[in-house]
């Protein structure tokens, strides 16, 4: 039997659901610190840890996740996904001390791991042209959304109503979406033979990254020469060439380096990375203002609102702008204006309330460019990855995102603290401040250089055929 299934509003909306259980309410856990720590009786450090572990997992299992989405089923890979989200969630509800926590913490990044890639696919397979770049949008909306709005919301609902509160909604929503996606075919690729997974691979890729994630969040502690800190960039750089080596030469490989070859793809997935590494100037700004202008850090968050605001408005626009004159234009521009707003936040020589303003406007330019971005950005990916392997190349660019946002924070910290140890921390700012600056104008080049001017555009898009009823995918575009 032969049927089109179309993508529907109800599956977008179980998409979404699904994707805000990590990017809005478990990253609201970054707020509430202060009330977990003084209900549980733990330390910081402990805390700390428990949160650090969602986005470590969640980096170190996606690629993996997006293989076994291709493979056994998106859809199947996405209820494993919520329920492990369910499961995670439950565990910090109920927890009385660090054990539970920590666990449901570890669940919750995995869960992310299968939900984000499994969800891109399910984009990519059921929805074509126009419909597909409005439900990347709103996809976009849920992950981009969610994390401008995690900061407040937490802080809410853990004033207004108890912190495991937070977990509470989690569970609603993940079940939410567990119904609204239950009348979706499945999808997967199309298999010959039997199933083969790359363990020895998603062995070697753990160690590495968990020796990067040391070297990164641990190396300013240790100090950056101590023997510690050392030993995990040297774990961790033969973890990378031995990675690479050994993948390169299996036939059922983890990352499979072939959909570099692609230029849109690679083109997309670097410039996602170097736009994702200026994360750190949250870091370098907050700190900041907090530092040498006094601000608390409510007030601190306040400057942020205009990116809130701003990331929200302009994914929608970034879709239109790619329907009407395809990816690479809203690419460029978003990088660009992304990258101004940084460098204005650079400017610590203005005084008292201008510079108050001149950072809010930086804020709001940082949401707006990355709005305008994203859409554009994610439908060159996916439309130029392979529909067997779609999954698997959601992973690796999902992947991009989250060790751009590591390397970007390690670096621009590591910039503030050197500069302010023998200088000011004015000058220390904008040191900082630069960094991210160097990372948008990379972006930008990156794109410039990789994507082709007709990325995107709708006129270019193969019209909609039939698939099997198990949901079989498209070849490649």
């Amino acid at each position: 039997m032969e049927t089109s299934y179309k993508g529907t509003n109800k599956l977008i909306i179980g998409i979404v659901f699904g994707v805000i259980t990590f990017w809005l309410f478990a990253q609201s856990m970054v707020n509430v610190v202060p009330a977990v720590q003084s209900d549980l009786g733990i330390s910081l450090g402990t805390i700390n840890i428990a949160i650090s572990l969602s986005a470590l997992f969640s980096g170190m299992f996606i690629v993996a996740a997006g293989g076994f989405a291709d493979k056994i089923g998106r859809k199947k890979i996405t209820y494993i996904g919520l329920v492990l989200s369910v499961i995670g969630s439950l565990l910090i509800v109920i927890t009385q001390g660090a054990a539970l926590l920590i666990i449901g913490r570890i669940l919750i990044g995995i869960s992310a791991a299968c939900i984000m890639p499994a969800t891109i696919a399910l984009v990519k397979d059921y929805y074509e042209g126009a419909d597909r770049q409005r439900a990347l949008s709103y996809w976009s909306i849920g992950s981009w959304g969610g994390s401008g709005v995690c900061s407040l919301a937490g802080g809410a609902i853990a004033t207004y109503m108890g912190w495991r509160w937070i977990f509470i909604f989690s569970i609603i929503f993940a079940l939410l979406a567990m119904w609204l996606i239950k009348d979706t075919p499945e999808s997967k690729a199309e298999s010959t033979g039997t199933f083969k997974f790359d363990y020895s691979g998603l062995g070697i890729f753990i160690i590495t990254m968990l020796a990067l994630n040391l070297f990164i969040t641990r190396g300013a502690d240790w100090g950056w020469t101590s023997s510690l800190t050392l030993i995990c960039a040297v774990i961790a750089i033969i973890g990378i060439i031995v990675f690479v080596k050994v993948e390169l030469k299996k036939s059922t490989a983890l990352i499979d380096f072939s959909l570099f070859k692609n230029k849109p793809y690679a083109g997309a997935t670097y410039s996602n990375f170097l736009l994702n590494a200026i994360a750190g100037t949250l870091v370098v700004a907050n700190t900041y203002v907090q530092v040498a202008r006094g601000f608390t850090a409510f007030q601190s968050g306040m400057l942020s609102i205009g990116y809130l605001v701003a990331v929200l408005a302009m994914i929608r626009v970034g879709e239109k702008i790619l329907q009407k004159s395809g990816a690479k234009s809203p690419m460029i521009w978003g990088a660009l204006i992304t990258t101004i707003g940084v460098a204005l936040m650079g400017l610590t020589f203005l005084p008292g309330i201008t510079y108050t303003v001149v950072v809010f406007i930086g804020f709001a330019l940082f949401g707006l460019g990355l709005g305008i971005y994203a859409t554009p950005s994610t439908d060159t990916s996916v439309s130029n990855s392979p529909s067997d392997k779609v999954g698997a190349a959601a992973g690796v660019y999902k992947m991009a995102s989250s060790l751009g946002s590591a390397f970007g924070v390690a670096i621009s910290a590591s910039v503030y603290g050197a500069i302010a140890a023998t200088s000011s921390v004015e000058l220390a700012a904008t040191g900082g401040i630069i960094v991210n600056v160097i990372f948008g104008i990379l972006s930008i080049i990156s794109i410039i250089f990789m994507v082709p001017s007709d990325a995107g555009k709708t006129s270019n898009e193969p019209s909609p055929r039939s698939r099997k009823s198990t949901g079989q995918p498209h070849p490649s575009h």
